[in-house]
């Protein structure tokens, strides 16, 4: 177990872009699983106590994702959807995030978020950019918490990671 795994957590109002970096300590290939599947995504992709619901998925470019946050309770309260602009194996991806209703019809406006994938001697980097196109979008996100939340949501996944290793 590494204890001295990298987070890094940026607002940068200017270009309106939140930069996350964070290594997790398991090979790319379950990293880039965990951040492409549906199966895993639900596992991890929510703060506790809330969880991810995915209703659909189709992780090619030109393709979606549309999934729901559920509260402890099982309620479905906040949709998104995501679709896929960019795919390069194992290394990166992109997609258009936008808040949405249970029908699909987007909330605009969005975000765009570019991940990176990187291994070094059996550690993975993720680095993460979040492009929002209204600096008044940003500062919602921010005071929204998701500067806590998402950090909640990524332990999710070092924990799911350190699990899915032992088995």
């Amino acid at each position: 177990m590494n204890n001295s795994l990298l987070f890094d957590f940026t607002v940068d109002k200017t270009t309106k872009t939140v930069f996350v970096t964070r290594e997790f300590d398991a090979d790319l290939s379950l990293v880039w699983d965990a951040f492409t599947k549906q199966e895993i995504l639900d596992q991890w992709w929510a703060p506790k106590p809330w969880a991810s619901k995915t209703k659909s998925m189709n992780f090619e470019v030109g393709g979606r994702r549309f999934y729901a946050m559920v509260s402890p309770e099982g309620q479905e309260l906040r949709w998104s959807v995501q679709r896929y602009t960019s795919i390069s194996p194992k290394t990166n991806f992109k997609f258009y995030n936008a808040f949405a209703d249970k029908d699909e019809n987007p909330e605009l406006p969005g975000s765009e978020w570019d991940f990176n994938f990187s291994e070094e001697n059996g550690t993975t980097k993720v680095r993460i950019s979040i492009y929002n196109e209204s600096l008044d979008r940003l500062e919602k996100m921010v005071e929204m918490g998701f500067k806590e939340g998402f950090t909640m949501t990524l332990k999710n996944l070092e924990d799911l990671l350190k699990n899915l290793q032992q088995k």
